[in-house]
């Protein structure tokens, strides 16, 4: 097992000399806390996949954590416990490493300027090269790993029981008799364990993929390889692809890895392999990855993705209140978040949920936070939702900070000359920060010569509490500073008083912000209305009070009546976050989705909930098999814990279309089990419509358990046998697992 090499090849980094300081290490200066500093000695390990971190502790043992698990790296003093606890002179000597996880951030302090950018220049790379390794790549390093940790003695060969371990690590459950007929094929020198060639030839063993030998026999007509013409017709019937010879030719040339074969313009049985793992492959259209819808219509024509309580990292009763939440929900392209800001010590407003023990921070550095981030991921607008209980006075701190810190980028007057009567698009509003808020007076006022009303108090609107309408109405008045009203363009916070009341009397940048329980209702027993309301008006929805556990409700129901700004709580692992982020994977992840045609008609007769005739009805029947998945993750970490997978098939829109079929479960193999099974589903609304592929452990005892998920726009999918990449609870990639399906939608 030949480790160093092929390690540096897959990291395709051999030689750099930031690569060589890693695999060094050094000392760091751990900061948890003002009196909180230690030393720490970090550094990567051999197989360029894992960090290792030393701790001075008697008894501690000694930490490792993947590189995959870091989700990025910040130079200087970004993190808010670099800021709060390191002095402003060891600006250049900080840096952070943030987790995908909800891992807290390591904060460390290098000892020289120069020594703290080779360490993030190094981690940098790496990270880089993790991410563009291919799945073959991704594949053999992870067997690889599991290789070397079942090789208890470190002598680079295997015994019979270091191959039941093996087994084990890449989540297989083989019986023992299986086993060892197994390491019998294998062990050719009958020496009792496997080394060099046998270990290969024992991973060719387990990583043969059936399944995908079988499609290849059937169209391999040519002396048992694929031929350039034989390629076009797997394309073309299979795959549903316009495809030409030339086309052929450049996968073969791409991903066939014998060159003799390749002279001869044919694909083998690995080239085929390879090429069914690449990109091209997978169940997205890679088309709609990129940004590839009209982003010049009125920004009230998009789902735009929102947060709620974006400030919390947990509930909303005791959890932490963090900068870091702002940039985790704006780096998953939220373009709407929420501020609570209440009156803080020292005339600076602080942000956290009111009346309750979540900790607090500070309005600046909040607004600092979301400066930085807001278009890391995207570049389109991102409403500011305050949520104000201020006084005057912090208010008009507030209005300083948002002109100091945003300058510019902050939508203080509508854009062009004149009132205007509708919404800019996103695209006008590009690199834009809009203020959703109370406003004094209407927009009206500043293009009128009259002065603008001297009243300066408007309708408290309490977001967490529930009480009724009449309650809202006899709510005490909230004093309101000019100079943060007048920040109010597009955005203007109203009481809602009925679909008639709004049509007559609220201008389009006048919106209401509905509970939950509130808007469902609406939705289900008005929805054409609602549609109406949200062709030129925006709405916004937010979870009810009594979710103290920050969990969701189903944004799905809301988008079918044209609702723009569902807000969810980003800060939960959940289905309906799920749901949240697959209708959002499209449109280059930009975070606003235009809505189909028949929601932007001010005429439409559409309604979710009754399937009448229109534009809207394109019925479609979706035949899906789910054959098989690769190298599932354990849900539990327990040595002999094997998953046994099911997959279930959930489709969500109007509904009519709701439906979930699920498949049997395949026992003690999560490494590659394959089901073959079929389901069919009729889709009558797609451009409403998402589908969700969720793999869960079967147990017949309780409630099955989560493994992953993938979820994707309907009229995303692509047809014929495709990959799809799996994502954790947190909604994070798993490096190197797939579900293999094979996807057919006709015309019903």
């Amino acid at each position: 097992m030949e480790t160093n090499g092929i390690e540096k090849k897959l990291t395709g980094l051999e030689g750099d000399p930031d690569l060589q300081f890693l695999l060094q290490g050094g000392d760091l200066l751990k900061v948890r806390s003002r009196s909180w500093k230690k030393t720490r000695f970090l550094q990567l390990q051999e197989d360029c996949k894992t960090m290792y971190r030393k701790s001075d502790k008697l008894f501690k043992s000694h930490q490792t954590f993947p590189i995959d698990d870091i989700s990025s790296v910040r130079i200087g003093r970004q993190s808010e416990g670099l800021k709060k606890n390191t002095e402003e002179q060891l600006e250049s000597r900080c840096f952070s490493i943030v987790f995908k996880s909800r891992r807290k951030n390591l904060d460390l302090v290098a000892s020289s300027h120069e020594e703290a950018k080779q360490w993030v220049r190094g981690l940098e790379k790496l990270l880089s090269n993790v991410n563009n390794l291919s799945r073959q790549e991704t594949r053999e390093h992870w067997i690889f790993n599991c290789l070397k940790k079942a090789d208890k003695d470190k002598d680079e060969k295997l015994n019979l029981s270091e191959v039941k371990r093996f087994l084990r690590l890449i989540n297989i459950e083989m019986d023992d008799s299986y086993a060892e007929v197994l390491f019998q094929n294998c062990d050719k020198s009958k020496s009792g364990y496997l080394s060099g060639q046998e270990i290969k030839e024992l991973y060719d063993l387990l990583s043969q993929r059936v399944e995908i030998d079988v499609i290849y026999q059937e169209y391999a007509k040519t002396t048992g390889f694929m031929s350039a013409h034989n390629l076009v017709e797997f394309l073309m019937k299979e795959q549903r692809e316009r495809a030409s010879l030339a086309d052929a030719h450049s996968i073969i040339d791409k991903y066939e890895p014998d060159e003799q074969v390749k002279q001869k313009k044919l694909l083998s049985k690995d080239g085929f392999l390879m090429y069914m793992q690449c990109p091209e492959i997978m169940i997205l259209n890679q088309e709609h990855k990129e940004l590839y819808q009209d982003m010049q219509q009125p920004l009230s024509h998009y789902f735009i993705s929102s947060s709620h309580n974006t400030y919390l990292l947990e509930d909303q009763l005791k959890g932490p209140s963090s900068t870091e939440a702002y940039i985790r929900a704006l780096m998953k392209s939220c373009r709407c978040v929420e501020l609570d800001c209440w009156d803080g010590s020292d005339d600076e407003p602080v942000i956290y949920h009111g009346y309750t023990l979540t900790s607090k921070i500070l309005f600046k550095d909040a607004i600092q936070a979301i400066k930085e981030y807001a278009f890391k991921t995207s570049n389109y607008p991102v409403i500011l939702s305050l949520e104000n209980h201020c006084s005057v006075e912090q208010q008009a701190v507030m209005a300083r900070h948002l002109s100091s810190m945003l300058g510019s980028a902050l939508v203080t007057a509508p854009l062009g000359d004149g009132m205007p009567t509708n919404f800019p698009s996103p695209e006008e509003l590009k690199g834009k920060f809009l203020i959703k808020g109370k406003r004094l007076n209407k927009l009206e006022a500043n293009f009128t010569s009259e002065a603008a009303g001297d009243d300066t108090d408007v309708t408290e609107e309490e977001e967490s509490s529930d009480e009724t309408d009449e309650e809202q109405k006899k709510k005490s008045k909230l004093k309101l500073a000019k100079e943060l009203s007048d920040m109010v363009i597009y955005c203007k916070s109203v009481h809602f008083n009925g679909f008639e009341d709004a049509q007559k009397n609220l201008s389009f940048y006048e919106m209401s912000s509905f509970k939950e329980g509130k808007a469902m209702k609406l939705a289900k027993e008005s929805a054409n209305a609602y549609i109406h309301h949200n062709v030129e008006k925006l709405s916004r929805v937010y979870p009810a009070g009594s979710r103290t556990d920050s969990s969701n409700y189903n944004p799905v129901p809301l988008w079918n009546a044209g609702c723009q700004i569902v807000a969810l709580n980003f800060q939960t692992s959940c289905s309906e976050m799920d749901i949240n982020q697959g209708r959002f994977l499209v449109n280059g992840k930009s975070g606003y989705i235009l809505k189909p045609a028949f929601m932007r008609d001010p005429s439409s007769e559409f309604d979710p909930n009754t399937p009448t005739p229109g534009d809207w009805r394109q019925p479609k029947t979706l035949h899906v098999m789910v054959i098989s998945a690769q190298q599932l993750p354990k849900v539990n970490q327990k040595k002999s814990s094997i998953v046994d997978p099911l997959v279930k098939v959930e489709i969500y829109g109007v509904p009519d279309d709701m439906a979930v079929k699920e498949t049997t479960a395949i026992e003690n193999n999560g490494f590659n089990p394959s089901w073959n099974e079929s389901f069919q589903f009729g889709v009558s609304v797609p451009e409403l419509a998402l589908v969700r592929f969720v793999i869960e452990d079967y147990d017949s005892a309780s409630s099955n358990e989560f493994v992953a998920q993938y979820t994707l726009p309907f009229t995303s999918l692509k047809m014929g046998y495709r990959n799809m990449p799996l994502l954790n609870r947190n909604g994070d990639l798993l490096p190197s697992a797939g579900l293999f399906v094979h996807i057919m939608v006709l015309n019903a």
